[in-house]
């Protein structure tokens, strides 16, 4: 690796230390890790002000759904399809509805509620590939819910074709099927319970404003739930939801997470995590034993188990990924600490009868007993529970059941999981195959408006920085629409990459002037060809000119690679002797 390579790593180190690690002593910044929920920012958005009904109580979520509709016209959650482009999960369809019916509400972004409903009609057809009898829980429940208060909202006209309403029947009947079996008291038999989907329960559902209190946290909150929460303060008026809800728009306002208040050192954890299996340990060693000895003093203060059944499944997941972590770093850490669960019966129960809502917890329980020793009988257990419900999901999945439900990239790594002992697999193949598998969002976080252009996505941005984002991404977009008539081809990705290569550079640059760094001649040359930013005018302009361009290469062909870069390093030079002449001759 030459010294400009080197430099340029070290420097993008710097950055992430800014960005991440430097937030996650401060709560404001700690929200800022997660990723946005757009269900729950859409259910804060419907809140209306207790003083003025006539418009939201937080208009900060209200513009959240209004700037984060997806350009194919969904909200909600993505994964990485293999073809290049990122493809909604079945969240998208209630995410979307409670999305529409936030703007309907307040009468605002017609444009917006236009192509929504247009992707609603289009691809709830999703629901025809899938097992009605295997559809999550959650999703059986909020679904309907959904589509009875977009039903009910006199603005919207939605419609779904006609071949599909007995597959929608279906979850309907399979919804209520839940109502009638379960209780609405939390119901220890049941993860999460009813009464957090308070929002999406049907109205002819009795609901009793004396059992909606009752099971308020001391935060005001229902279940840790915003949306829940949300729909509570509209139903009761109670003083504290609204406090939780106000307190939660302070803390996070880029985005309302799924769940609040989050759990600090889960979030820490996950970092650690993502860190390491993308291969980039090496470079965080001071800030990853930091996280991991405050953890592991903190886990001698605590109990080593959960009584309440609806918070279990967090913890185990939480004290598995702890155990790894800690473990694989030399801590001296006994399976106690997280095989706990094995003991509790009714969780077990739980777990194994709803194993297809736990897969992503099993996974973790699994590769948490990657680092067993002889003789510890309790990992060795949990070991064959975790394998054993890892592989009964897998036949199920194969079979057809639950190709939606669960994104593609989850089945991936637990095949590649199972395929093998931890211990003989490559460190550096294990790295390829997560950055593969999460190369939209590798670290599953967002790290606020610099990130937005590396996911090219206005998440997070307000004010000049959203307007400058918008002029880019229609300038992008209009080259781009161009190209594609012209050639056939989208290059919309190709050239949205220059440009992310030209922002990288600014960070470069800005970076070393806060810290005062002087770079060599080759590190000035290498970050400053990029930040003149003459290549994103040439190459956009060349592919439109070239009449011989059959692939995504012709912005960069061998051939013009020399002289492209000679134009960037005399363009660079010239602008920079030029600013020498006016500011010191």
């Amino acid at each position: 690796m030459d010294s400009s390579s080197l430099s340029s790593i070290q420097t993008l180190v710097k950055i992430i230390k800014v960005e991440i690690f430097s937030k996650l002593d401060n709560d404001h910044d700690l929200c800022s890790l997660v990723s946005p929920s757009a269900y729950e920012n859409a259910w804060l958005a419907m809140v209306p002000h207790p003083h003025d009904s006539t418009r939201p109580l937080f208009e900060g979520c209200l513009e959240w759904v209004l700037n984060n509709q997806n350009e194919l016209g969904f909200w909600g959650e993505t994964y990485s399809n293999g073809d290049g482009g990122p493809t909604p999960t079945i969240d998208s369809l209630p995410s979307t509805l409670a999305c529409l019916v936030a703007l309907s509400k307040w009468n605002v972004g017609d444009q917006f509620i236009e192509k929504g409903l247009r992707y609603m009609y289009e691809n709830v057809a999703m629901l025809a590939q899938v097992d009605c009898q295997h559809l999550p829980r959650w999703f059986t429940i909020v679904f309907p819910g959904m589509v009875e208060l977009a039903e009910s909202t006199t603005t919207l006209d939605l419609h779904f074709p006609p071949k599909l309403e007995t597959t929608i029947s279906s979850v309907f009947f399979n919804r209520q099927q839940i109502l009638q079996m379960e209780e609405m008291q939390v119901d220890k038999c049941h993860y999460p319970p009813l009464l957090s989907y308070l929002e999406a329960l049907p109205a002819t559902y009795e609901i009793d404003e004396q059992v909606i209190l009752k099971h308020l946290s001391e935060d005001g909150s229902l279940f840790q739930s915003p949306s829940a929460t949300a729909h509570a303060f509209m139903l009761t008026g109670n003083e504290k939801c609204m406090d939780y809800l106000v307190a939660l728009v302070q803390k996070c306002p880029r985005g309302v997470p799924p769940m609040y208040p989050m759990d600090e050192e889960m979030i820490k954890l996950c970092i650690v995590n993502q860190i390491q299996r993308l291969g980039l340990a090496e470079h965080f060693k001071e800030e990853i034993e930091e996280i991991l000895i405050k953890g592991y003093r903190n886990y001698n203060d605590q109990e080593s188990q959960c009584d309440e059944i609806n918070f279990a499944p967090t913890k185990i997941y939480k004290d598995s990924l702890a155990f790894r972590l800690q473990r694989t770093h030399g801590y001296n850490i006994t399976p106690g600490r997280f095989c706990w669960f094995l003991q509790n019966e009714e969780i077990m129960v739980n777990i194994e009868q709803s194993y297809e809502h736990f897969i992503s917890l099993m996974y973790n329980v699994y590769r948490a007993t990657d680092v067993l020793f002889p003789g510890e009988n309790e990992l060795e257990e949990a070991r064959s529970i975790s394998k054993k419900l890892l592989e009964k999901a897998q036949i199920l999945r194969s079979n057809g059941a639950n190709n939606f439900f669960m994104s593609p990239v989850i089945p991936r790594v637990i095949e590649h999981e199972l395929s093998g002992p931890w211990i003989a697999r490559l460190d550096h193949l294990d790295h390829r195959l997560w950055i593969e598998e999460n190369k939209f969002n590798p670290l599953c976080i967002g790290i606020g408006s610099k990130a937005s252009f590396y996911r090219w996505d206005i998440k997070g941005l307000s004010g000049p920085s959203k307007t400058i984002f918008k002029a880019l991404d229609n300038l992008v977009s209009e080259i781009a629409a161009n190209y594609l008539r012209q050639e056939g081809i989208n290059i919309r990705e190709i050239i949205q990459d220059i440009w992310c290569d030209t922002f990288a550079s600014w960070m470069v640059e800005s970076t070393w002037s806060i810290s005062g760094y002087v770079p060599s001649i080759d590190e000035y040359l290498e970050t400053g060809m990029t930040s003149i930013a003459a290549q994103t005018l040439v190459l956009p302009c060349l592919g439109l000119l070239s009449q011989n361009l059959t692939n995504d290469k012709q912005l960069k062909p061998p051939h013009l690679d020399v002289i492209t870069k000679l134009l960037m390093v005399m363009t660079r030079m010239l602008n920079d002797i030029q600013t020498y002449e006016v500011l010191y001759i």
